[in-house]
């Protein structure tokens, strides 16, 4: 099967033609906008929650980690789906289930209801993801664009970050908890009709049938290494059997899942993918950015509230830095890459981030504004540099067609990350806690276990018991808390220097692959008078990154008169085109690529 310029047939992956990518770019930043403010509002709602509905311990770790947990356990199943049936098929069903598990979180009056309602939540939010990041990658098949619509992308990200600290403390204030969900509903009622109307259908190859039992198994070996993780984090023995039993067959799932797809003809998930250095670093530095993001999210919103004694709206207003440094972070995203590359980038972001937690070891009993709007932009700007890059990386080498494999890998690491962090680093948090609790003058052992398992808790202990000995174990509650907030910032900002030293292993500078099928699908979006420009070439002359100026994108690619079918990734010898004009270099140098 041959391709030649003057009959170019459109591969299988081209989505609907005459779609505007940048309409089609707003969209899909509504859909992330939606999931991230779920993300984050619920953060300021915890102390309110936990007043109304006195879940325990166990429960009100599920209505955090519930939803994350489910929703990187599906991203695989339903990444994979959306590549045989439609992405945006996948994405407005996602709409649909999110509205709807939204109302009945708003309305739920038992801990149980509202753990049933994230874990619905975290349904909707598997099929939302990588439809968005797939549906982005075929509408922006030029690299350069994609990285411009990738720094959009996750500016809006730290935009519903931004807004739903704010937004769901003044909601707590003036209604109910329940409220942070009801924000959902209206928006799912705009974007659903706008998605339905706007949204162009993408597909990856079809080819052969779906592998549903391969798909079960992702979802069951994710969530099984997650709930292990989640209940080691809550202090269960390592080797007890709830807690080694779920990671054990989690990860032996995991297993028969890689050899399987290994095997198929027709995989889910083309394990070549994990054969480029570029692949498997981006999405080791996801998991890492993430992991120290959500927990020191967590611990620093109780930390605002319960020892600075801040509300919950003030409480979002001094997060507004850190989500507006990451904000800037994703808008001047695209820009950085080109000028300094993806190593750089992504390891002096992790440095960068680094800085920042450790200077924020400095925060203690009394409230210092400076020292935390400072900590916080340089944090925000740190990770979403890191975020934004190792996002744009990964979804560079992954092959067009396997847009949403490549998708719910990303996402599923991102998901990962934040389950893992809120298990490890509250791990850390309650093991340097709980020890200046243990003999508190006046206090009773029971009493003092009690307020061992959290700071809220230890407050609530306090105030029933009264008197010196309510003030004592108040006052020690506190200390003990700052004390592990450094202890857990200290091994936050270690595992960040080991991603610093990970991305080393990233390309150097921001290169494309020549590939001639993303070439012609490009055409579907682009004006006929874009390729005027291309008519005083002869049929078989290709265009030359020094002739074009752009060193990235389909009208700076080279396009041969003859194209051979290929199957699978693209071999290590493809030749690549840097990016940036400064990093052009003569055709044959020899450069190898990354």
């Amino acid at each position: 099967m041959s391709r030649t310029n003057t009959a170019p047939a459109r591969p299988p992956a081209a989505t609907g033609g005459g779609a505007n990518r940048w309409v089609v770019l707003v969209v899909l930043c509504v859909s992330l906008l939606v999931v991230a403010l779920d993300a984050t509002i619920l953060h300021v709602a915890i102390p309110s929650l936990t007043e109304d509905l006195r879940p325990s311990s166990t429960a009100l770790l599920w209505i955090v980690d519930a939803y994350p947990l489910i929703c990187a356990s599906l991203l695989i199943l339903f990444g994979t789906l959306g590549d045989r049936v439609g992405r945006r098929r996948i994405l407005l069903l996602g709409y649909a289930l999110f509205g709807i598990a939204s109302a009945v979180a708003a309305l739920a009056t038992e801990p149980s209801v509202l753990i049933g309602s994230r874990v619905l939540l975290g349904v909707g939010g598997a099929m939302i993801m990588p439809a968005t990041l797939s549906i982005l990658r075929a509408v922006f098949p030029d690299r350069r664009e994609r990285a411009t619509a990738i720094g959009v992308w996750t500016a809006v990200a730290a935009i519903g970050a931004a807004t739903g600290p704010v937004l769901g403390g003044f909601l707590v204030e003036h209604y109910w908890w329940g409220s942070v969900f009801l924000i959902n509903i209206p928006l799912m009622a705009l974007i659903l009709p706008l998605g339905r109307r706007l949204l162009p259908e993408s597909r990856g190859t079809a080819d052969g049938p779906w592998d549903v039992l391969g798909a079960l198994m992702a979802a069951a070996g994710v969530l099984g290494c997650v709930l292990g993780v989640k209940r080691a984090g809550a202090g269960d023995p390592i080797l007890a059997l709830p807690t080694a039993g779920p990671l054990l067959l989690g990860a032996a799932l995991l297993v028969l899942f890689v050899r399987r797809q290994k095997r198929r003809t027709h995989p889910l998930i083309d394990m070549r993918l994990f054969s480029r250095a570029a692949f498997t670093t981006s999405v080791g530095c996801i998991v890492l950015a993430m992991l120290a993001l959500v927990g020191l999210q967590l611990i620093a919103v109780q930390y605002l509230q319960l020892v600075l004694g801040l509300s919950p709206l003030e409480t979002g207003l001094r997060l507004l830095p850190l989500t507006f440094a990451a904000m800037a972070a994703g808008a001047t995203g695209s820009y950085t890459l080109r000028r300094i590359g993806p190593r750089r980038m992504v390891g002096w972001g992790f440095v960068l981030t680094a800085a920042a937690v450790l200077l924020l070891t400095f925060m203690g009993q009394h409230d210092r504004p400076l020292l935390l709007t400072v900590g916080f932009v340089l944090l925000g700007f740190g990770l979403q540099t890191t975020l934004f890059s190792a996002y744009e990386s990964m979804l560079s080498e992954a092959p067009q067609r396997s847009a949403g494999a490549a998708a719910s890998i990303g996402e599923t690491s991102y998901q990962l990350g934040a389950g893992m962090g809120t298990a490890l680093l509250g791990s850390v948090m309650n093991a340097a806690y709980a020890p200046g609790l243990a003999a508190v003058p006046g206090v009773p052992a029971e009493a003092g276990r009690a307020a061992a398992n959290s700071l809220g808790e230890a407050y609530q202990v306090a105030e029933q018991l009264g008197g010196a000995a309510g003030g004592a174990l108040h006052q020690a509650a506190r200390h003990a808390f700052v004390d592990g907030l450094h202890i857990t910032l200290f091994v936050s900002a270690g595992l960040l220097l080991l991603g610093a030293v990970m991305a080393r292993r990233l390309p150097r500078v921001m290169e494309c692959p020549v590939d001639v099928e993303e070439a012609v699908s490009a055409e579907d979006f682009e004006p006929d008078e874009s390729r005027g420009s291309d008519e005083h070439h002869g049929a078989g002359e290709p265009r030359g990154p020094h002739e074009s100026g752009e060193g990235c994108g389909p009208v700076g690619r080279s396009r041969p008169t003859e194209a051979p079918e290929r199957s699978g990734l693209a071999e290590p010898s493809e030749p690549r085109v840097p990016a940036t004009r400064e990093a052009i270099e003569p055709a044959g140098s020899g450069r190898p690529a990354h």
